[in-house]
């Protein structure tokens, strides 16, 4: 079976915010579609290790922010690659609430805030379905998960459901000779180019991790 032909199906991105009491948390997703028309339902997929997931059982309520192309391209490692349990997420981009849900600051494609109805257990993740009950419509371009991977460049987090194991340096294709040295950030998978030394500041532009949690790609 050959399960790269999972690839050919489509996702978006989306930040999904909660309140674990006052305390705003939220994470990055992949998974979310609409189930219902009319008095919508939708439905977004979630790791059984999410801490966020754990804050929706308590609290019902949750925001879904569609993130855009034309969005902060790091709030997308910021929520994806950390933990909520030990990192505010909010604090470098501040947020506001909509209808009793966190939303983070920023450029987004659209706002919606949701009530969950149920909780469908499936194995690794759980799938939360959840009434809509309000919608807000930005200017954004919604991001495809296409171009996230193609444009951006980022890799899934290991809770999402489409995460990939990264190949091995036996798996990878040999290099083509160039002057360039390749990184790879260890948090993310964020991969940049360099003419020689990464910069001793650079951060990654994906989850923000300092130069010394990148790793030289060789061939």
């Amino acid at each position: 079976m050959d399960t790269t032909a999972l690839f050919k199906l489509t996702y978006g991105l989306y930040i999904v915010g909660t309140l674990d009491g006052e305390r705003p948390v939220g994470c990055t997703i992949n998974t979310c579609f609409q189930v219902t028309s009319q008095n919508p339902i939708l439905a977004i997929s979630l790791n059984k290790n999410n801490y966020t997931l754990e804050a929706i059982r308590r609290n019902g309520r949750f925001s879904l922010s569609v993130v855009a192309q034309e969005s902060d391209w790091s709030v997308i490692g910021s929520f994806g690659f950390h933990t909520s349990r030990e990192v505010d997420k909010y604090a470098d981009y501040g947020y506001t609430m909509l209808s009793g849900a966190p939303i983070v600051n920023g450029v987004f494609a659209a706002r919606l805030v949701l009530d969950a109805i149920n909780f469908v257990d499936n194995e690794t993740h759980v799938v939360v379905m959840a009434r809509l009950v309000d919608a807000v419509k930005e200017t954004g371009t919604p991001m495809t998960y296409e171009f996230y991977h193609s444009v951006v460049k980022g890799s899934a987090p290991k809770n999402a459901p489409t995460y990939v194991a990264p190949a091995t340096e036996a798996q990878q294709p040999a290099a083509t000779e160039t002057t360039k040295r390749k990184f790879r950030c260890e948090v993310c998978g964020y991969e940049v180019e360099f003419d020689g030394d990464m910069p001793d500041d650079y951060k990654c532009p994906l989850c923000n991790a300092p130069k010394s949690k990148f790793t030289e790609i060789t061939a």
